[in-house]
């Protein structure tokens, strides 16, 4: 009884989508007013499927663009890397860039973010490479706006970082490429603020100037840009404590470069030595 309810429907729906094909047929057909209704009509919805279906096809689209703009960068960073390097050793521009990843002494290695923590005072950063693609404990991670951390355990598979929004974590850091340095770390709060400390009172600075990497650590490059200098406070009579506006939105952070400083077990060796 129920198959030949549903039988019966389908007939009558079938039955009315024919008469209503018809009738737009005759009204086509019976003048050209209702002709260029209709043919309005139907551009109109095919110009939207057409327009909704570009649109999907471009949102699927957009991981692999970001997938190739990520390479993008991070092979413009190697070449800035090795023209710096040579640079300072007296070479020429028209020295060979390598294609291995290696350049001023560090190995950059392009990687995904598979999960990140920013909501608590100690957050982490786990991206989609390990060991089996050459990434060590202590190397750093970076961006093209900031150095947002440090790599403390490895797999074969995924490195887990501890993020620079962490109490536990500062970077050396300096007031523009030729300034003062000190150790710069998260304010604990927002998620764009920092602190850089013991900068002299002496040293001369005004809000809006940009804050680098030193390149006094085994763990980052110089001269990687972090953020604008703002208000800054005199701490004990004697050093300023300046907040920093970062440039990275760590909320949005998705492709990294994680660099080895392939010359840091050397380093280690010869402080450990000293000592």
């Amino acid at each position: 009884m129920q198959k030949s309810n549903v039988i019966y429907h389908l007939i009558i729906a079938a039955i009315f989508i024919l008469l209503e094909v018809a009738a737009l047929n005759m009204l086509r057909n019976n003048g050209r007013l209702q002709n260029i209704w209709i043919s309005k009509c139907t551009h109109a919805v095919m110009g939207t499927v057409w327009g909704s279906s570009q649109e999907v096809k471009q949102y699927f689209s957009l991981k692999t663009r970001n997938a190739a703009l990520a390479q993008d960068n991070h092979d413009l960073r190697v070449r800035l890397a090795e023209l710096e390097a040579m640079i300072s050793d007296g070479g020429t521009a028209g020295k060979s860039v390598p294609s291995d990843g290696i350049a001023g002494g560090f190995r950059y290695t392009p990687a995904t973010i598979v999960k990140i923590s920013n909501n608590t005072q100690h957050n982490y950063i786990i991206i989609g490479k390990g060991s089996d693609d050459g990434i060590t404990k202590g190397s750093g991670v970076i961006t093209g706006k900031g150095a947002i951390g440090v790599i403390d355990a490895v797999s074969d598979n995924y490195s887990y970082a501890r993020s620079f929004k962490n109490h536990e974590m500062n970077i050396s850091a300096r007031l523009g490429k030729e300034g003062a340095v000190g150790p710069m770390s998260w304010d604990g709060f927002s998620s764009a603020g920092a602190i850089l400390k013991e900068i002299p009172h002496h040293v001369e600075f005004q809000p809006g100037d940009t804050v680098y990497t030193s390149g006094y650590s085994s763990i980052f490059p110089a001269d990687i840009p972090l953020g604008t200098v703002g208000e800054a406070k005199i701490v004990n009579g004697a050093t300023y404590d300046i907040k920093v506006t970062l440039f990275e939105d760590y909320g949005a952070l998705r492709y990294v470069t994680v660099v080895d400083n392939l010359g840091k077990d050397e380093i280690k060796k010869l402080e450990e030595d000293e000592r």
